[in-house]
């Protein structure tokens, strides 16, 4: 068996796999620029959903890149806060950040691993950088739960980069699988409703690969390095850094065709499986009804949120 290469720049081991045909690819339905904004205690990110989005991407909130080498851009990090009804996952590719919660939990994110937290009935937290200089780059996701998961216990789950398998094929295309299943490679986020897959691709100048999407799932791809071609051959959309592209849900398309011309890629891909509830957000807060985001509010300022 040959010998497994890095995923390069993190230290993920790859194992060798064989490309996966898709017959009919899905196309670019609309191109979204990520907008800058400050978040937290003062937090420069590019932020790249809004509330149509949020129906068109269900069950996708939000996805935010944070990404500066000047500690005056993310060094104030994001204090004690509340969450309700919802999950963050939050990525990291460079840099160190520590995570507290009110349900005791506690964890270094470090670069290449992930955390994923279920607020559900809700949680206090912090996230602080553990670095005064240096690159800090990121990544955090907004999942939203089904209706019947909202008020379950928060939960928390701490994986290290090592956890994190990456697959390679001939050409040098790698990928990160960090939920879901590509390639024979199983991510090792555990098992959701929403059946998320969450990909992290390296493609190399001149290079392509075919990845499959389960059928009726909503689907995205965000280019955080080079530009990406995606979408069959007859139809194909360049997208270019810091670019959201929208998948969209052609019968029968079974997956999404994706390109370097000639510059390298990096981007993410992202699908789930669509709860077709109704979204009510409010800050922090993600519910279905404004009356749950009312007793969300309520809880907080009574102090009984996340306590």
């Amino acid at each position: 068996m040959p010998e497994p290469i890095r995923f390069d720049p993190t230290p993920v081991e790859a194992v060798r796999v064989q490309a996966v045909p898709v017959q009919r690819s899905r196309g670019v339905e609309h191109v979204i620029r990520a907008q800058p904004v400050t978040d937290g205690a003062g937090v420069r990110l590019f932020r790249n959903f809004d509330a149509q989005l949020q129906q068109r991407l269900d069950p996708f909130l939000m996805l935010d890149e944070f990404r500066s080498d000047d500690a005056d851009d993310y060094i104030a990090g994001f204090p004690e806060h509340p969450h309700r009804g919802f999950e963050t996952v939050t990525y990291m590719l460079a840099g160190t950040m520590r995570h507290q919660d009110s349900a005791g939990n506690s964890g270094l994110l470090r670069s290449g691993g992930v955390q994923w937290m279920k607020a559900a009935r809700g949680v206090l937290h912090s996230e602080m950088p553990e670095q005064e200089q240096g690159l800090m780059h990121g990544f955090q996701l907004w999942l939203n739960l089904p209706a019947a998961e909202k008020m379950d216990p928060p939960g928390y789950d701490d994986i290290p980069a090592e956890r994190i398998v990456a697959f390679a094929l001939a050409s040098g295309v790698q990928g990160k699988v960090i939920a879901g299943q590509s390639h024979g490679v199983r991510g090792p986020a555990p098992a959701r409703a929403t059946e998320p897959l969450y990909v992290d691709l390296a493609l190399p100048a001149g290079t392509q690969l075919t990845l499959p999407i389960p059928q009726g799932h909503n689907s995205f791809a965000y280019v955080y390095e080079g530009e990406a071609e995606l979408g069959p051959a007859q139809a194909v959309q360049t997208v270019a850094v810091r670019q959201l592209a929208v998948l969209g849900n052609e019968r029968e398309a079974d997956g999404i065709r994706i390109a370097a011309g000639q510059r390298s890629a990096r981007l993410l891909v992202l699908a789930g499986k669509p709860l077709h509830e109704t979204i009510v957000q409010h800050g922090p807060f993600v519910m279905n009804t404004r009356r749950e985001i009312m007793e969300a509010f309520e809880d907080y300022q009574a102090g009984r949120l996340g306590r």
